[in-house]
């Protein structure tokens, strides 16, 4: 089991800070959240951002609040609101990546003005020596909005005279100009100048002086760090003086402003910028047209983002410049735990998150023991299929994803998933395996926005393979295709070798990507496989024994010395740190946009090919947490998943009536047929696009709008805005780098004439019908979903407004401003029937279930079992997890479970789950009649124990006999759709 933490919250609610909702907004929603019975305030990255971020991963300060949130006044108000309600506080940190702004981010720019040797070199994943050799020791630059000539030619790179320095202008870009080659600009038209002084008057002689410092600055390629040091100072003299002179002599500022403006050319006389060319070729930085640079990029991005590069955190001298204020923060106790972003970015997770303990003991002045996690540290990792997370972190688990994909498919019935496929082929035409898609998408992304990053593992591999006689006969074209296959064949996000080797269950995954690369291209030279196989798995011992009879078959290629070992290491783990944004661009950004079978599928963390999971499945799951992760994080809504958690609910329904899902929707596609524009001779959006559409609106749509011409004001654009995001993820029809706006447009205009109009009320009123019956078992689902969450091992986290109904879809929707003061008052509704006795409080729980549509049902039962987990913490984080045996008389599931804990005692969670067969009309709810005979069976030692259903007050006791104990449904579920027993 994880050793426990010195501070564990006994749950957490995020919140999304940020220019509109600063921190002294996140200071007024405290006192709210303490009554919901959260036990930890957890925010989004506070730390200095490129301004206007409406996010924080886009950092470029970690040891400055963001002024934008309020600055250091605001968060210390903040936290001491957090500390005076009794509460905890996680911050989400960002390690992997920074924002590079050139007028934000000091250490980017000393980069782009020194090249590498700048003092901030280090801090960034930058590749000085690429394979196109006009990019040797020098930083391409993917800025600009056109080819580089073009906008040069336009007069759109303009030299400018800042603060002593001269800088390059690019629309709100600013960018060093190497000091060193200033003197370029300051002795045009010199000859003037001194004509105009004369030769011995003082400015101008100091300026001369200012100038011939500056041209015998050591060269930025130096490579001792006296002349480096020398150079840093040198410059910082040479501002201070060219400052104080143009501040003191006109003359000398107006001969600069006449140089630069002679160097800036003019439109229209291509030959007029040649010198400017010339000065830009001797920069550190190397311009490019954003569209065009993907292949040759030489830092590393988080993903494809060309404005946030790679940290080198694992570097002590980084790690301690990035984290002084996060270890002060810590000391003082104003962040008790943190959330980790994108860890499968950096290059040695394990040892990055040794340190992050380290620093938390050292803050806390306590020794960390053997393995010890002091700091409740939650890993923002996302585990495919059958991955795992390494049980060496020092973590306590991960953000919650493969929880999230757990729980949800419980309600996704896994026996009609033939038959879901079949209707989906059906209606969209596409027959094709998921599997298949994804290798396709995933070679996509790598030939396109992550190719430079491949770029440069071909050529490690290169070098490597060079370095050997054995192996130097590949070439540097075949070394990239092989990555190519194994990468796209890759079945997890990442592997995790260090120095201290491979672990067996990551030794299966390349194995594994390797058998499955050779299976799809046999027309590949299989010898490229096994060298690389040989590069980045490290013999076992029996091969090593083995090694000499295999060479002599001329099968081996062992490493030729020392240096050969170190660089197969080098780039084992640099291709580790490929294959995780590879697979997050290829399968979550590319892939779930284009497979609809079922929208609740495609989440982060989620496995489109797999159906569901039974409850067999969850409890085995369950166990394992508690077992291994009994303080993981428990989520079932983020800001980056692609809906939200009751959007989810609803469109697991579907899963339950496949054959009448599909007559629906062939009807609707007819009273719909004519309202797609044709875009190239095609109706616009196709049928896949359509039927993502459905889902989408079936999912999203207010349960409090049934009129079919009263359709809320603010749907019409969230599914516009929702749908073409998708079209452009999918990249079919349209992408982020090429828009197709034809495409688009004509989306919209069908979302406008499905939905509005008298076309509109002809759709509507066939769709709302059959809506509003998903809704009412997806409000089950939803419910039920709540307490699971709640009662399972793990921290549940509770993205903000998901205390009310989540209709939301993927982000920025999902973003939208929270009304809290609406969740207050629904509190304080909630508050009042909890405070009735039992026998009081069934009518108004009745009436909050008759007003469903309303929310404060599900807030009611929030709140009810949030309390409930809070007071009895021990036995929620650290009581057993036992699954319980049901018999059901009705066509439905139920799944029940319980906590037990030697000193804290016990609890029952029941709830239902592929309950579509029993709502209708005349039951909106599964009501206890519903359910009749059908039981929970207990263990014996529970039935001579009372029980209080947390929601209702109600005492239940189990009937018992000689062997056996047991309680009915139908009496756990007269008043709610789900029970949580404790034991009095």
């Amino acid at each position: 089991m994880t050793p426990r933490p010195r501070f564990v919250p006994s749950s957490t609610y995020r919140l999304q800070v940020h220019g509109e909702f600063p921190l002294t907004a996140a200071r007024d929603v405290v006192p709210y959240l303490q009554r919901l019975g959260i036990g930890a305030v957890y925010t989004s990255p506070y730390f200095a951002a490129e301004p206007g971020s409406r996010h924080g991963y886009d950092v470029h300060n970690h040891n400055e609040i963001n002024p934008e949130l309020g600055g250091a006044d605001a968060h210390t108000a903040f936290t001491d609101a957090v500390r005076a309600a009794g509460l905890q506080h996680v911050v989400d940190f960002v390690p992997n990546h920074m924002g590079i702004g050139t007028a934000t981010n000091p250490w980017w720019r000393d980069v782009l003005e020194n090249g590498p040797r700048a003092r901030s070199a280090r801090f960034f994943d930058i590749d000085w020596n690429p394979v196109k050799r006009e990019l040797k020791r020098k930083l391409l630059l993917p800025i600009l909005g056109d080819q580089y000539g073009h906008v040069l030619e336009r007069g759109e790179l303009q030299l400018a005279f800042r603060d002593g320095h001269l800088v390059l202008t690019y629309f709100d870009q600013s960018l060093p100009i190497n000091p060193r080659q200033a003197p370029r600009v300051y002795r045009t038209g010199l000859t003037k100048l001194t004509q105009d002084l004369g030769a011995s008057d003082p400015h101008l002689v100091e300026f001369l002086s200012i100038t011939s410092a500056l041209h015998n600055l050591p060269s930025h390629s130096e490579s001792s760090s006296e002349a480096l040091d020398e150079r840093y100072r040198a410059v910082d003299v040479a501002r201070e003086r060219l400052q104080r002179l143009t501040d003191a002599s006109p003359r000398i500022r107006t001969h600069i402003e006449d140089a630069i403006r002679e160097l800036n050319g003019v439109p229209g006389r291509p030959e007029s910028f040649d010198a400017l060319h010339e000065l830009l070729e001797e920069q550190a930085y190397r311009l490019a047209y954003w569209r065009t640079a993907s292949h040759e990029i030489n830092y590393r991005r988080f993903f494809d983002i060309n404005g946030l590069a790679g940290l080198r955190v694992e570097d002590p001298q980084v790690f301690c410049a990035i984290h002084e204020l996060l270890a002060r923060l810590l000391s003082e106790g104003r962040v008790t735990g943190v959330r980790i972003d994108h860890p499968d970015g950096l290059f040695d997770p394990a040892r990055y998150f040794d340190m992050l303990q380290d620093l938390a003991a050292g803050a806390w002045q306590i020794s960390r023991g053997d393995g010890g996690r002091p700091l409740y540290v939650v890993a923002e990792k996302i585990l495919s299929a059958r991955e795992r997370l390494p049980p060496g972190w020092g973590v306590h688990g991960t953000t919650g994803y493969n929880y999230l994909n757990q729980v949800n498919g419980l309600f996704v019935n896994t026996a009609n998933a033939r038959r879901m496929r079949r209707v989906y082929a059906k209606l969209t035409g596409w027959t094709g395996s998921f599997d298949d898609l994804l290798y396709d998408t995933k070679r996509l992304i790598m030939d396109t926005s992550m190719a430079s990053e491949l770029n440069v593992l071909a050529e490690m591999l290169n070098r490597i393979s060079e370095s050997n006689r054995k192996s130097r006969d590949f070439t540097l074209n075949s070394l990239r295709d092989a990555i190519v296959e194994v990468v796209a064949c890759f079945p997890a996000y990442r592997t995790y070798v260090t120095e201290q080797g491979w672990s067996p269950e990551d030794r299966e995954v390349v194995e594994q990507a390797i058998v499955r690369a050779r299976r799809r291209n046999p027309a590949m030279d299989p010898t490229i496989f096994d060298f690389f196989r040989e590069v980045i798995l490290p013999r076992d011992p029996e091969d090593t024994a083995n090694m000499g009879a295999r060479n002599r078959r001329g099968s081996g290629y062992p490493p030729a010395d020392a240096a050969e070992t170190a660089a197969r290491l080098r780039f084992a783990m640099k291709f580790q740190q490929y294959t995780g944004p590879l697979q997050a661009k290829g399968l979550e950004d590319t892939a779930f946009y284009r497979y609809n079978l079922l929208l609740s599928l495609n989440e982060v963390g989620g496995d489109p090919s797999r159906f569901g999971y039974s409850t067999r499945d969850f409890h085995e799951l369950s166990i394992l947490r508690q077992r291994d992760w009994p303080y993981e994080m428990l989520a079932t809504a983020t800001h980056d998943t692609k809906v939200g958690e009751d959007v989810r609910t609803r469109i697991d329904v579907l899963s339950e009536m496949p054959d009448e899902w599909g007559r629906e929707v062939s009807r609707w596609m007819r009273i719909n047929r004519a309202l797609r524009p044709i875009v190239d001779g095609e109706p616009a959006p196709d049928r896949n696009d359509e039927y993502r559409f459905y889902q989408a609106v079936l999912g999203m749509w207010p349960p409090d709008a049934s009129d079919p011409g009263a359709v809320p004001e603010d749907l019409v654009p969230r599914l516009q805005a929702y749908m073409n995001k998708a079209v452009k993820e999918a990249k079919l029809h349209s992408s982020w780098i090429n828009p197709n706006d034809a495409y688009e447009e004509a989306v919209s205009t069908f979302i406008t004439r499905t939905l509005s109009g008298e076309s509109g009320r002809k759709f509507l009123s066939a769709f709302l019908p059959f809506q509003q019956r998903v809704a009412r078992s997806g409000m089950i689902n939803s419910l039920a979903q709540v307490v699971v969450k709640i009662a399972s091992p793990g921290v549940p986290d509770f993205y903000q407004g998901t205390d009310l109904w989540d209709f939301s879809l993927v982000d920025p929707d999902n973003r939208r401003p929270v009304d809290f003061t609406r969740r207050q008052a629904a509190l304080d509704e909630c508050e009042a029937v909890a405070r009735l006795p039992a026998e009081s409080r069934a009518s108004e729980i009745d009436r909050l279930v008759a007003r469903w549509t309303d929310g404060t049902i599900k807030m009611f039962m929030t709140a009810a079992a949030l309390r409930c987990r809070r007071d009895a913490a021990s036995l929620f984080l650290e009581g057993d997890y036992v699954p319980l045996d049901v018999e059901s008389t009705v066509p439905a599931q139920v799944l029940a479970f319980a906590r037990v804990h030697a000193e804290a005692g016990a609890l029952i969670a029941v709830v239902p789950h592929l309950t579509l067969p029993l709502v209708d009309r005349d039951h909106p709810l599964p009501l206890g009649d519903r359910w009749k005979t059908s039981r929970v069976l207990l263990p014996s030692a529970f039935g001579a124990l009372t029980w209080r259903d947390v929601f209702t007050g109600a005492e239940l006791k189990p009937v018992t006999t000689a062997d056996h104990a047991w309680l009915f449904i139908g009496q756990l579920f007269e008043r709610l759709p789900a029970a949580l027993l404790v034991s009095t």
